[in-house]
């Protein structure tokens, strides 16, 4: 996992509005989320197995995640890297998990090793910069 120095940590805003920003930027609503947290994720590179993303978390501070008026502060968003097994699975969802694309397919290495640390972290902080901009009239 590569931490990232950006802008956006520390700054609140509400579920609804930043919801839109994040999902026309290419990301979605991280599916493993509570109530109280959650993450956006935004894939950066897929090759074979290995996924890069780029995560950014954040908290809920007033209301409840799926409500748009819940109002959320934002924390160190980071890079991750999954690694998925490609191999033949012989059940109803073998196509999906040997192209690479089984959303319930465990990775076989939640926080892979990451090569070439700057380039990812020099990614990151550009996608999040650029989601910055169109956040920009909805943070505070």
């Amino acid at each position: 996992m590569l931490k990232l120095e950006t802008e956006i940590e520390g700054k609140r805003a509400f579920f609804g509005d930043v919801f839109k920003v994040f999902r026309s930027n290419g990301y979605t609503l991280c599916g493993n989320w509570e109530y109280d947290r959650g993450k956006f994720d935004m894939v950066l590179c897929r090759e074979g197995g290995e996924t890069i993303y780029i995560r950014v978390p954040f908290s809920v501070l007033e209301g409840e995640l799926d409500k748009p008026d819940a109002y959320l502060e934002f924390r160190t968003p980071y890079v991750i890297k999954h690694v998925v097994n490609t191999g033949l699975e012989w059940d109803q969802n073998a196509l999906l998990t040997t192209t690479g694309f089984s959303q319930f397919q465990e990775p076989l290495d939640k926080d892979g090793n990451i090569t070439d640390k700057s380039r990812w972290e020099a990614a990151g902080e550009q996608e999040v910069q650029e989601v910055m901009q169109y956040l920009e009239p909805e943070i505070s």
